[in-house]
């Protein structure tokens, strides 16, 4: 168990020295793993990587990836953006509203955390600079609506956590539909009392971006948004009717989305190529995270790990409300130096078996775990969304301005996270009412 506790250690060491974090899990899992299986570790740790590349509900994630890789290069977000500010504009703070609904709806229709964000990004930040929103509020209000892709179902993480924890992908979708709905309107509701309270420069001129028929306003929604939610219905509700498998719900997003990339006249063989290509890249890096991560958990539990963790937890002597708090506590801690990917892969195999014989509801521990990923996912200084952002804002916005921007956004994240634990029905009441109906 010696050789467990300083897997940790190292692997932080490598990922802070700057090494690729599926190098860094392979190199940590090599090293462990010669210490227990000699000259046959290569052997063992190919048969970890078999196992990863033949899970056939990880496949959900590639056509995941491109229905929103196809969405975010067609046009599509730009109309939806567009229809949201119609709609919300005269709203206090109306286009920071516009942002959050735009990254709800766009996440339910994508599913990939970093392509929401920096897809709202682009068109957000000029259109709230020229209202003079703060640059501080832009910042927030963008990495919140980018980390959406984290808690509204279909979510590439969803599928990964159940896929790990064995556990049914369409409970844990729909037992984060509330949680994500319910973080959702506290976004609008702060947003809109800052809107109240310090209202931007320039909020009388927002309304030119609403000021136009109502026939038009009709036929942009009608056209716009009304596609989108058929095309997350397709998918979500053949998932969650027990229709079609994971990745069966996936291929039909992807074939959706480029039907409305045809639909709209904005189809090429460029924009084809281009989707494909960042599909590949990023579909890619994860699958390859998800080997490494198999690779190191292997090597963890082969050098006593699962033992360490079970006997810390039964030395503190918590309870299961204890046991709860722990874990979570790990995970964010593991948020502010690992991807998401690499959390998940370490944190699922760990915690499933003791939560498991806890008697605890997987799929609100479940739920709980997301919540967390998606704080860390914003928290500084080590915060992915707030470098997805950097690599898009103009100079004239400063990493200290995003730091600030985010901070009312985390602590609302804090606060979805309390009232799920508190009243686990907000996570455990929808599955039971509609998966497999």
């Amino acid at each position: 168990m010696s050789v467990a506790a300083f897997m940790f250690p190292l692997l932080f060491a490598l990922v802070l020295a700057g090494i690729p974090i599926a190098l860094a899990l392979t190199i940590v899992s090599a090293g462990a793993g010669y210490l227990v299986f000699g000259p046959n570790v290569f052997a063992q740790l190919y048969g970890s990587f078999y196992s990863a590349a033949t899970n056939f509900i990880l496949a959900a994630i590639p056509m995941f990836v491109l229905m929103g890789a196809i969405l975010e290069r067609s046009g599509i977000a730009e109309r939806l953006f567009k229809v949201m500010q119609i709609w919300l504009g005269r709203l206090p703070g109306g286009l920071a509203i516009a942002t959050i609904a735009m990254g709800a709806v766009f996440a339910a229709a994508a599913g990939v955390v970093g392509a929401v964000e920096v897809m709202i990004g682009m068109m957000a930040i000029p259109a709230m600079q020229k209202f003079r929103y703060s640059n501080s509020l832009i910042s927030g209000t963008i990495c919140a609506g980018g980390s959406l892709g984290t808690m509204i179902p279909p979510s590439v993480i969803a599928v990964m956590y159940a896929s790990l924890a064995q556990m049914s992908v369409g409970e844990l979708l729909a037992g984060m539909m509330l949680p994500g709905l319910l973080m959702v309107v506290l976004f609008i509701i702060f947003l809109m009392l800052h809107g109240l309270i310090w209202p931007p420069e320039n909020a009388g001129v927002q309304t030119e971006t609403v000021d136009m028929p109502m026939g038009e306003k009709l036929r942009l929604t009608v056209t716009s948004l009304l596609p989108i939610c058929a095309l997350i219905f397709a998918v979500l509700g053949s998932l969650l009717a027990g229709i079609a498998s994971p990745t069966e719900a996936a291929s039909v997003g992807a074939v959706g989305a480029l039907l409305l990339c045809v639909a709209y006249g904005r189809f090429s063989f460029g924009m084809l190529r281009e989707s494909l290509q960042i599909t590949v890249r990023i579909s890619a890096m994860i699958l390859l995270i998800v080997a490494a991560g198999t690779m190191f958990m292997g090597t963890f539990a082969a050098n006593g790990g699962s033992r360490l963790i079970r006997s810390a937890v039964e030395n503190i002597g918590m309870g299961e409300a204890g046991i709860i708090v722990f874990f979570l506590i790990i995970v964010f801690l593991l948020g502010f130096v690992l991807d998401w990917t690499a959390n998940v892969l370490i944190c699922v195999p760990l915690f499933t078996p003791i939560i498991r014989q806890a008697g605890i509801d997987p799929v609100w521990f479940g739920t709980l775990v997301i919540i967390v990923i998606q704080t860390s996912y914003l928290t500084p200084p080590m915060a992915s969304s707030i470098f997805y952002l950097k690599s898009i804002a103009p100079p004239d916005m400063t990493y200290g301005q995003m730091c600030r921007g985010v901070v009312p956004f985390i602590l609302l994240q804090l606060a979805t996270l309390a009232l799920v634990a508190l009243f686990p029905a907000l996570a455990t009441w929808l599955p039971d009412q509609i998966v497999g109906f």
